[in-house]
């Protein structure tokens, strides 16, 4: 199985409303990710829309599926009611559901998912129904991925944050063991498997290497800081080689 790169546009959007102008264009430069072989687009539709707003969404739902037949559109976020509206109106092949605060400047854990069952289990048969995958937001924690299954999501995406935030040798090695142990039990259960947090071009490889069922990876801010040096087609095809996607 090949994983497959999702491009996180976020850093896009929160760089074209420093000056509250229509540049950088986040449609013009997630078309560019596309036609570099990236396999879907995603977006954080946060309360405060301090990067994409909830007008970007429609507009991308709109360019991908008017322009790119068989590639995907994820929007994550916490399931409140603002965030279950702009996904019940755009209809996202997938959606990520995570447990954000507004205070939090980026996502930074996964769901609680015994503390959090009924309303979990509820939100995610509601998101099913009308037609949408959904992937649930979890910690590094081999225990998580059956309790996901349980309350009816279809894939869980791993937090690699403490993975991809160390430095140092022995406790990357550590946290990639429990990337491993985690996305092992994902397949145990019977659920599909997504990553992303902090996962560089160097560091994507051994996690890739680690879970060969792993499906998609979801990268915002590394790609946007290699598209500044690189541009966005080159960014994508670098990280697509670093997922093992062979890049013409």
């Amino acid at each position: 199985m090949t994983c497959k790169l999702s491009v996180n546009v976020n850093a896009i959007a929160q760089l074209r409303n420093r000056r509250n102008l229509p540049w950088p264009s986040v449609v013009d430069l997630s078309r560019i990710a596309l036609e570099a072989g990236a396999y879907g687009i995603t977006v954080h539709p946060r309360p405060d829309e301090r990067h994409i707003r909830r007008s970007d969404v429609p507009e991308l739902a709109h360019m991908i599926r008017g322009e790119f037949t068989g590639k995907e559109f994820n929007i994550e976020g916490n399931p409140d009611a603002r965030f279950c509206e702009i996904v019940e109106a755009v209809m996202p092949d997938q959606v990520t559901l995570v447990p954000d605060d507004i205070r939090q400047s980026t996502s930074d854990h996964g769901w609680t998912i015994e503390a959090h069952r009924s309303f979990l289990t509820d939100i995610i048969a509601r998101l099913k129904q009308a037609g949408m995958r959904v992937s649930i937001f979890i910690d590094p924690d081999p225990a998580a991925p059956q309790q996901a299954a349980e309350v009816g999501a279809d894939r869980v995406e791993i937090y690699t944050g403490p993975y991809g935030g160390s430095f140092d040798a022995a406790e990357t090695a550590r946290e990639l063991k429990r990337l491993i142990a985690t996305g092992n039990a994902a397949k145990a259960a019977g659920i599909g498997l997504n990553a992303g947090h902090d996962l560089t071009v160097a560091n994507l490889p051994a996690v890739v290497a680690g879970l060969p069922h792993l499906q998609e990876v979801s990268i915002g801010h590394a790609l946007t800081a290699e598209a500044l040096e690189y541009g966005m087609a080159e960014a994508v095809r670098r990280f697509r080689a670093a997922c093992g996607d062979p890049v013409a």
